[in-house]
């Protein structure tokens, strides 16, 4: 279930975000202060775009597992400005298809009430379990497309990227 964030989601997402398996394809793990602080970066978000990344729960147990939807990449690249589907999920619920589902969802929203034109999504080259959600989902790569995270240090492990795309005419012939 994807939802808004709540004050109780504070303490596992940071957690999450503090366990260096489920960091390990982001330049660090976070502090519970910066873990919070995302928090409210991204509640700020949907009030200012009308989507953001949503807390996402298993719906059954209502167990927080982490994030997935859509932001703003807030860096230039080539392909932006654009809008990115992307996920963060606790290390106990890999594997349970709760990322490509929730993706799937957020991609809807993305396509079907926001009415976007394309979402991008983008991963370090690394990052092969991302990417596999990226294909599932119907999302394509074009390898030119590929860069360097211009965040990142030029000798940073992380800097190279792939980028994977989908455009509504894709999601709405068939890609659901």
């Amino acid at each position: 279930m994807l939802r808004r964030w709540r004050d109780g989601d504070r303490e596992p997402f940071a957690a999450m975000n503090a366990d260096p398996e489920v960091m390990e394809h982001f330049p660090a793990t976070l502090t519970r202060y910066e873990s919070d602080a995302l928090i409210d970066r991204i509640e700020t978000r949907f009030d200012e775009y009308g989507f953001g990344l949503w807390a996402l729960e298993v719906a059954e147990t209502g167990q927080f597992i982490g994030f997935t939807g859509l932001s703003v990449p807030g860096f230039n690249a080539h392909f932006t400005p654009a809008v990115e589907v992307g996920w963060r999920l606790s290390r106990s619920s890999w594997g349970h298809g709760y990322a490509t589902e929730a993706a799937r969802r957020a991609l809807a929203f993305a396509f079907d009430d926001v009415e976007l034109a394309e979402v991008v999504s983008f991963t370090s080259h690394t990052n092969l379990r991302s990417q596999m959600v990226m294909k599932r989902i119907g999302m394509t790569n074009d390898p030119a497309d590929n860069f360097d995270h211009p965040l990142l240090d030029e000798d940073h492990p992380l800097r190279p990227h792939v980028l994977w795309r989908m455009t509504a005419e894709h999601w709405r012939n068939g890609t659901r």
